[in-house]
Formats: structure tokens, C-alpha cells, sequence
């Protein structure tokens, strides 16, 4: 079974840059597509981006486009979320997500990492 877990997290200030890493175990990742979500105090959960699990194929909200890059390692079994140009708005707790391996990122997830926080403030 797909075990994720999210790091990387930390306080910024508006302008800065953040890494974030989801690591998995329990299975390959290449075998899966796996995208990024955040919840902010109060708000619902929002996807923010998504890397296919064939071809690589990118996808990202409209509100973190030409700001943040997925990108995959498939032989250390690790997805990344490189965040530049940091916003208050993008303060909230960061969870990666995998559907099934037979699904896309089109499909809902049924793998979860713990999450981790990412605060931007001055």
C-alpha cells in the first residue's frame, strides 16, 4: 500500500521561496500520479497541482501558475513542489495525494500524506 509523507514546510516571507518534498514508500511511484493540495484555516481543501504518472503531464491552479514547478524522481520516489514567490495567500497546511494506479489526476485521491504547513508572513 502507497504510504506518503510531506517535508519541507516552514515559515517565509512574502516573496520567498519554499521546497516540498513527498516521499513515498509501500509501492513505486511512478506507478501512480500524485498531486498537491492545501487547506487554509477556515477554507476548503484546494488542489494545486498535479504530475502524471505516464508522460509527466503538468497541471496547476490558476492562482499558483508561472509561481510554483512539480517535478517528479521516480528512482528516489519522490515528487516536489517548488514554490517561488510567495504569497500570504498561500499560507496552509500542504498535503500530497495519489489516486489509484490505475487513475489520473483526473481521479479522486485515496492516498494522503500527513501534511505539512507552510506559513508566508513578514
Amino acid at each position: 500500500q502507497l504510504q506518503l509523507v510531506e517535508s519541507g514546510g516552514g515559515l517565509v516571507q512574502p516573496g520567498g521561496s519554499l521546497r516540498l518534498s513527498c516521499a513515498a514508500s509501500g509501492s513505486p511511484l511512478g506507478y501512480h500520479a500524485i498531486g498537491w493540495f492545501r487547506q487554509a484555516p477556515g477554507k476548503e481543501r484546494e488542489g494545486v497541482s498535479c504530475i502524471s504518472r505516464s508522460d509527466g503531464s503538468t497541471y496547476y491552479a490558476d492562482s499558483v501558475k508561472g509561481r510554483f514547478t512539480i517535478s517528479r524522481d521516480n528512482a528516489e520516489n519522490t515528487v516536489y513542489l517548488q514554490m517561488n514567490s510567495l504569497k500570504p495567500e498561500d499560507t496552509g497546511v500542504y498535503y500530497c495525494a495519489a489516486p489509484p494506479s490505475w487513475g489520473t489526476c483526473s481521479h479522486e485521491a485515496e492516498y494522503w500524506g500527513q501534511g505539512t504547513q507552510v506559513t508566508v508572513s513578514s
